[in-house]
């Protein structure tokens, strides 16, 4: 969905932005500094994002209707909020909501950002075994969140927004046929989670270019015949230092070594020891307060899958069961704190943080990664070459 202003509306833009700070009279700076202060705000965006790299395509104007995200998503403000950051990174307006056409098959939150029949559901306490027909159904779910969170990972690079992150994601979800999950999920205001440098999960894509040296993960999820596919990937950003690529391989193999352990009879609190005892070896800390889930005609149901060791999570794997696990990893302490937009979870000393997830179906004999990389996802991962 492209932003839509009139073109009056446009070229007012364009006159205003254009402005000198000694072209305002003091008097006239006095009786209307909010409207001043969103000008310049509005004007200094627009000049970082339109000096991208050539040929991106990106919101190169910033209109009336980018605002700054409150209240889990129910609210705007043109004002740029206080909080104590942790870190460096700063909330940037986020654009209107993308549109959805009507012949895309819709969750209940999709009009009114409210999920009903996900929170009063048994499968909330007792884990699914997924019938054959949904299970093919996942896989093809999965499949296409595969497809549409490679297409996002070839858009990666300096000078690239995370809201034109989130339009690739979009577009591309909807070509497929399928509804883009977070979309006004309890009100989340965006179609994917961009979560940049300390942000560990849940960043709301907005108009901040990504730059060199961030690294940025992208949560993706799509709804289609029914079921939901669930997976994200967290992406180096031209030249990223030593540290955050020994965090993110680190992440990598966090989830691999706990996706090696998934098989029947395996207890779902195994999981978080072999992720915690991978993170600590490696000098990091396992974030507590997010875990993986279980999947399926729900977002989020039974089971909980905790990363961290010593976890009280109950009950036994079984062929049939569908889950994610999806480490969150952390360079400094594991806590966090939570952002004024009620959505973006960030670490407590604002070091970085990674992330990697997938979907699996337990399997008589092991385990099936149903949103596995597939021979054409993009090669970006250095550890993954072949020699």
């Amino acid at each position: 969905m492209a932003l839509c202003r009139s073109s009056t509306g446009r070229l007012t833009m364009v006159r205003r932005v254009t402005l000198r700070d000694r072209d305002i009279t003091q008097e006239c700076f006095k009786s209307s500094w909010n409207s001043h202060k969103l000008v310049h705000l509005k004007a200094k965006l627009s000049s970082s994002l339109s000096a991208g790299a050539p040929g991106q395509q990106s919101s190169d104007k910033l209109g009336e209707n980018w605002l700054y995200c409150l209240k889990r998503g129910q609210a705007r403000t043109p004002k740029f909020p206080y909080f104590d950051w942790t870190g460096t990174l700063r909330p940037y307006p986020i654009s209107i909501k993308r549109i959805v056409p009507a012949h895309i098959d819709k969750p209940d939150w999709a009009d009114d950002g409210i999920p009903v029949v996900e929170p009063n559901s048994d499968l909330q306490h007792v884990v699914e075994i997924k019938s054959p027909d949904l299970i093919q159904r996942m896989r093809e779910t999965c499949r296409i969140g595969r497809e549409v969170l490679d297409a996002a990972a070839r858009i990666i690079r300096p000078g690239v927004t995370t809201d034109e992150i989130d339009r690739v994601v979009h577009e591309a979800t909807i070509a497929a046929g399928a509804y883009p999950s977070p979309l006004n999920y309890h009100f989340f205001p965006k179609s994917c989670c961009t979560s940049v440098n300390e942000v560990i999960c849940h960043g709301i894509p907005d108009a901040r270019k990504l730059e060199d040296g961030d690294i940025v993960n992208v949560d993706v999820t799509v709804y289609y015949k029914g079921v939901h596919g669930d997976l994200n990937e967290t992406y180096f950003v031209g030249n990223v230092d030593e540290e955050s690529c020994q965090l993110v391989k680190c992440t990598y193999e966090c989830l691999e070594k706990a996706i090696s352990i998934v098989k029947p009879g395996v207890r779902f609190r195994e999981i978080g020891e072999v992720v915690n005892r991978h993170a600590l070896m490696s000098g990091f800390s396992v974030v507590k307060s997010y875990c993986g889930h279980g999947i399926g005609e729900l977002f989020h149901c039974a089971p909980n899958i905790p990363h961290y060791g010593r976890n009280k999570a109950v009950g036994v794997m079984k062929a049939g069961q569908t889950f994610t696990i999806e480490p969150m990893i952390n360079a400094g302490v594991w806590r966090d704190r939570m952002w004024p937009d009620g959505w973006t979870a960030v670490t407590a000393d604002g070091k970085r943080s990674a992330q990697f997830e997938h979907t699996l179906l337990v399997t008589e004999t092991g385990v099936e990664v149903l949103s596995g990389r597939l021979p054409t996802s993009p090669n970006v991962f250095p550890w993954l070459n072949s020699s």
